[in-house]
Parts: structure tokens; C-alpha cells; sequence
């Protein structure tokens, strides 16, 4: 059983005046934040706030990119060529780090957003295209992915850092993609059932699809998204059942 592990959400996704869920109370209950870097969500003064209040609440920071996509919230797949999408990435990763250096903090971990990480979960060419781009950014930046997806597989073959994540408000297809939002059941909203499926998961080292198949995988962090309106609850009903069952969690 894992025995320690991280707790990440993603977050800095509101817009100007739009604020989009409860950072600041997440904050005190996650140890990492994957903030949004101005295209999908997010802007610089969203970005600089949310950043701030990471360091000063001692949590990881990371950059969470993804396609330029405000109305869609980054989850409506794009079809963008390969050089594209590689600056696309470049982009938003040396945004990410340049407002991190601003306010006194860094960029610890890198992961993909919505439609473009679901793509790259599928597809590896893709993947390594967002990966390579990154890495030339930052060679020694942790690269957060999908658990063993296609992701997972160009992170090793790249031989970079990396975290493997498991969803906690997510259910799972039998080759560990996620069930796509379109389909009901897709996303979870019961905090003490997601914390208890988290714990099985946890104690078996798998993922557990909705079909009840288990996935040997390497979980190094769980994510909750912090659009959702239970995502506070689902933190700290994650945070009780795993301290209780021995886990500690801790940054990857």
C-alpha cells in the first residue's frame, strides 16, 4: 500500500471578475497546485494571487497549460499542428515560471489540461510533442501524467521526472483514460465515496476502472478539479479517511 502521497487540484482558473472555486480554502488542504496559465483559464493577476497564496501555504506549484480555449474551458478538443503546439506549450510554461519568480516562489511540476491531456493520454505523438516542449524549457521540471496512459509511456521513454496521478472525482475506462464527460457517471460527486474508492486504490497500488478492472499503477499524486462545487468537501474528506488510515500526504 502507498504509504505517502500528494494531493493536487487544479485551480487559478478564474478570469478577471469570474472566479471560478474556492482556491484559497483548497489551499489549505492540498500539498499542490496546478495553476492555470492564461489560455484555457486564468490570467496574470489571477496567476500572480493564486501563485502567492501556494508559497505562502507551503504547497507545490505547477504550471497547468492547456488549449486556447477560454470559452471552453480548455475541454473542446483542437486540431493544432505540431510546431504549434509545441510553442503553444513553451508559451504558457515560461509565463507560468516568469510569474512564479515574481512573487518570491517557482515552478515545481508541469501537467496538461482538459482536452489536450485527454488527447495525449490516447495519443503518444502528441504527447511527446507537449512533453519535448516543456523539457526544453525546463529539462528538470516533474512532468505530472495520467497513469498508464500513452503519457506515461513518453515520460519514461524521455527519460524525464515524473509523477504518476490517479483522479479522485473521476471514473476510469478499462485502459486507465477517463470516462468522457459526455457520459453520465464520468465525474463523481460524492466526497465520502470518492475518499473510499481513493483508499482502495491506494491500498491495491491500481487503478480501479468503472468496470471493476484493476490497473497496477504507480500513484504518486491524486487530483481533484477545483471547478467542481464539491471539490473543498471532497479535499478534506480525502485528507481525514487517508490520515486515518496511516497515509501521509506530502509533495511528490
Amino acid at each position: 500500500m502507498v504509504m505517502k502521497v500528494d494531493l493536487n487540484s487544479d485551480m487559478g482558473e478564474g478570469f478577471g471578475p469570474w472566479r471560478m472555486g474556492d482556491d484559497a480554502a483548497l489551499l489549505d488542504v492540498i500539498t499542490s497546485a496546478n495553476i492555470a496559465c492564461g489560455f484555457h483559464a486564468g490570467d496574470p493577476d489571477v496567476m500572480a494571487e493564486t501563485m502567492r497564496l501556494a508559497a505562502k501555504n507551503g504547497v507545490g506549484i505547477g504550471a497547468h497549460p492547456g488549449f486556447a480555449d477560454l470559452k471552453g474551458f480548455g475541454r473542446r478538443r483542437l486540431n493544432i499542428g505540431a510546431e504549434e503546439l509545441g510553442n503553444m506549450i513553451a508559451y504558457q510554461l515560461g509565463a507560468a515560471e516568469g510569474m512564479a519568480r515574481s512573487v518570491g516562489a517557482n515552478i515545481r511540476h508541469f501537467k496538461l489540461h482538459g482536452a489536450l491531456a485527454n488527447m495525449c493520454a490516447e495519443d503518444a505523438t502528441l504527447a511527446k510533442t507537449c512533453y519535448s516542449a516543456a523539457l526544453r524549457v525546463n529539462p528538470e521540471i516533474i512532468l505530472m501524467v495520467l497513469a498508464e496512459t500513452a503519457q506515461q509511456a513518453v515520460v519514461q521513454e524521455l527519460g524525464a521526472n515524473w509523477a504518476g496521478e490517479i483522479f479522485a472525482d473521476r471514473a476510469y475506462e478499462d485502459d486507465a483514460t477517463l470516462v468522457d464527460r459526455s457520459k453520465a457517471g464520468a465525474v463523481l460527486h460524492d466526497a465520502d465515496m470518492a475518499a473510499e474508492r481513493i483508499l482502495n486504490m491506494l491500498r491495491e497500488d491500481a487503478i480501479i476502472a468503472e468496470s471493476g478492472k484493476r490497473i497496477p499503477a504507480k500513484i504518486d499524486t491524486i487530483c481533484l478539479h477545483g471547478d467542481t462545487p464539491e471539490a473543498v468537501e471532497m479535499a478534506r474528506a480525502l485528507r481525514t479517511k487517508l490520515s486515518a488510515a496511516g497515509v501521509t500526504l506530502t509533495q511528490f
